[in-house]
């Protein structure tokens, strides 16, 4: 048996951030990994036709390049290749009569564009933003440290006696809020509203829950700050990059390990047992659903029934669908500005996207779906041989089991078959068509993942849930996965709990990773 100071499961960024951290101060760290491939969610291949370079997954990074754990890191990072690009147009829409708007990595630049499209628009754009100013210190501190820290509570008196009891109340009142009341409070036009509303579903939200007031505006921030970034080459470039640092300072990667045991001794943890080894080690790190880590990971051992209760009642979301495509040449979008866009939105509008969220949650592919565009070679024209393009199509309004179509159209009796998953792209290809006409024209090939294909890939994604369990606000900062427990700590001393399912959530920002790395450095 083989010995180390930590042994991480799973690859993702959490696990690669903790693992480059953990690593440099001198600990001997091992990440195991059950696929073939490094990175969980970030994947790079020559999917759809040789030559493309396709992010199989996710596909941005805002979250990762404002993360504290980037900012430790990013010199090294750099050393060993990670390139990042971006576009002063971070996003778009599209609606159904073919209005379009964008929005710029400029605050001034958006106020007159959105003034253009409605009097006062942009103001009160301006307006919002300043205010998401005043209140940013505290938010970004329970978002990128552990929400029951000394740090924390400092944060909040501090707030508390800059502003008052009242006003902070009124203030915590309102992040708690849902997006749509945030969109109506400040907007009158329908496009502007329809060009920020998709955006909460990138946070495992939909317009109409709690909380989501907060999290659009933290979105809304983020493209000012840093736009839609993304490395050249792919989004792989990172994972190599973090992979580099990690084996650099000892650290080892083993792939086709699946984990299937985390050892424990007289509460504490030892090590974990896979399909193929036994590791022994005085840290573990788990990126896991807590279903897994408390139902299967630890078997027979003492979970306290508080925890258990927790753990059966915890929540995975609507499924996602990716489509990706090879393309003889970028979209012709009507608005040149599109052309420039990251990600362009196809929808109808705030309400279009609580119907699409609804009947998603009630088993149905919806009537109108949601389609978030991403042109990466737009940013990246490497990503393609010279003249052609990617593009990155993804649904995040999927049922995660299948009961029907909201249209009547197509027959889902068998799932999510093939010739299911093939009707829906269809639907969603003409769509597309209607705002882009050489779209169809376009197309060399096309590879659709299904929510099961998600899951099949990663088994954090349940069902196709790309966020490892709704963000709603009971299952957020102090409720995520659970209450019983501070700093991502378990039953088992030194055994961790990391990845989307844990706080701050899901997003590329490897924050739970870099939590825990500081936590055990400190031990």
């Amino acid at each position: 048996m083989s010995s180390f100071d930590s042994v991480i499961v799973g690859s993702g960024i959490n696990s690669l951030t903790a693992a480059a951290l953990l690593s440099k101060k001198g600990h001997k760290v091992l990440v195991l990994e059950k696929n073939n491939w490094i990175g969980g969610c970030i994947k790079t291949e020559e999917l759809t036709a040789p030559g493309f370079k396709t992010d199989v997954f996710s596909g941005w990074h805002p979250l990762f390049v404002t993360s504290p754990a980037y900012r430790e890191l990013k010199d090294e990072l750099e050393k060993y290749g990670l390139q990042y690009v971006n576009t002063e147009v971070p996003t778009g829409v599209v609606t159904p009569n073919n209005e379009s708007a964008v929005l710029y990595k400029n605050r001034e630049k958006n106020r007159e564009s959105l003034n253009r499209i409605m009097s006062g628009e942009g103001d009160r754009y301006y307006d919002l933003m300043e205010a998401f100013e005043g209140k940013s210190e505290l938010i970004f501190q329970m978002l990128t440290n552990e929400p029951l820290s000394w740090s924390s509570f400092q944060m909040v008196l501090k707030t508390i006696r800059k502003k008052g009891l009242m006003e902070w109340k009124s203030e915590v009142g309102d992040m708690i809020k849902s997006a749509d009341h945030l969109l109506n409070q400040y907007f009158n036009s329908d496009l502007i509203k329809a060009m920020f509303a998709p955006w909460i579903l990138h946070t495992g939200l939909g317009p109409n829950d709690a909380a989501g007031n907060i999290m659009l505006q933290v979105l809304l921030s983020s493209f000012e700050a840093v736009g839609s970034p993304i490395p050249v080459g792919g989004g792989d470039q990172l994972v190599k990059a973090l992979m580099k640092v990690i084996e650099n300072h000892g650290g080892k990667f083993m792939t086709n390990e699946s984990v299937e045991e985390i050892i424990v001794e007289n509460g504490k943890v030892k090590g974990v047992r896979t399909n193929r080894n036994q590791f022994i080690a005085n840290f573990v790190l788990a990126n896991v659903t807590p279903h897994q880590l408390y139902e299967k990971l630890l078997p027979g051992h003492s979970i306290p029934e508080s925890l258990q209760k927790d753990v059966r009642n915890y929540r995975y979301g609507n499924a996602a669908m990716q489509i990706h495509y090879a393309l003889d040449a970028p979209l012709n979008w009507e608005n040149p500005e599109l052309k420039k866009a990251a990600m362009i939105n196809l929808m109808s509008g705030v309400q279009g996207v609580s119907q699409s969220v609804n009947e998603a949650y009630n088993g149905l592919l919806p009537k109108e779906a949601t389609i978030a565009v991403g042109q990466h070679t737009a940013l990246d024209p490497s990503r393609a041989p010279e003249g052609k393009a990617t593009l990155w199509v993804q649904l995040l309004e999927m049922p995660r089991v299948l009961k029907g179509d909201a249209l009547g159209e197509i027959d889902t009796s068998n799932g999510y078959s093939n010739e299911v998953i093939e009707a829906y792209a269809d639907r969603i290809e003409q769509r597309i068509c209607k705002h882009a006409p050489n779209f169809r024209d376009c197309i060399i090939n096309r590879k659709i993942l299904s929510p099961a294909e998600l899951e099949s890939a990663n088994v954090n994604l349940v069902g196709g849930d790309p966020y490892s369990g709704v963000a709603s606000l009971d299952q957020l900062l102090l409720w995520r996965p659970t209450s019983k427990y501070k700093k991502h700590d378990t039953p088992v001393k030194n055994l961790f709990h990391i990845g989307a399912s844990t706080h701050p959530g899901p997003g590329l920002g490897g924050t739970s990773g870099y939590l825990v790395a500081r936590h055990i450095l400190k031990k």
